[in-house]
């Protein structure tokens, strides 16, 4: 990728398996960029783990991105939610970063992650924290270490379909498939180190 598409990058989707490291590049970017950073989780998830209905968060992400364009130009976004809003995020982007790593990685991100969560009950977002019973909740609905383990998978298809069939062709698609990649990219668009 050239400087001149660095430049161009203003509204950058960053998609892939829960676990990939989307949510640390994506704030690690609109650092660099000098954007605003919209953590999708934190929309669709409300108090008590309540779901946004899908219209409400379509409305949501729509004023959010808006927003964050008057601002600062620009945004970076993280999470998938395909389904929720017929891939919104994605088509609003100039920009699509698919964070393709191997599903072993995945697991001890998404199981490291998840402990220090629930040990040091940390609040994700709108006061929610993870419960301890999601630990060993079997339905991977309720346990996202289950999620992952299992929509692996299916996540990695259907962006392997979605970056050959035209549905990411209005933008620039950068796939990452290793912590060296990933590391390098972000070298590349230079400004400060992540946190």
């Amino acid at each position: 990728m050239t400087e001149a598409i660095f430049g161009a990058m203003k509204r950058v989707s960053f998609v892939g398996s829960s676990g990939a490291g989307k949510t640390t590049l994506a704030m690690a970017v609109a650092a660099r960029i000098g954007v605003e950073h919209i953590e999708l989780d934190g929309i669709f998830h409300q108090a008590d783990w309540t779901q946004l209905p899908a219209d409400e968060f379509v409305e949501q992400i729509t004023a959010r991105t808006n927003d964050a364009v008057k601002r600062t130009g620009g945004w970076t976004a993280d999470g998938n939610y395909n389904t929720q809003t017929a891939g919104l995020v994605q088509r609003l982007a100039d920009t699509i970063v698919w964070i393709d790593t191997s599903k072993p990685r995945v697991m001890y991100r998404v199981i490291k992650r998840t402990l220090r969560r629930a040990i040091l009950r940390e609040e994700l977002w709108n006061g929610n924290r993870e419960p301890w019973t999601n630990l060993y909740a079997w339905d991977p609905a309720k346990n996202i270490i289950r999620w992952a383990w299992t929509t692996h998978a299916s996540t990695k298809a259907r962006y392997e379909t979605m970056s050959s069939d035209g549905s990411w062709d209005h933008a620039e698609v950068v796939r990452l498939t290793t912590p060296t990649e990933v590391a390098a990219w972000l070298a590349a668009l230079g400004g400060p180190n992540p946190p």
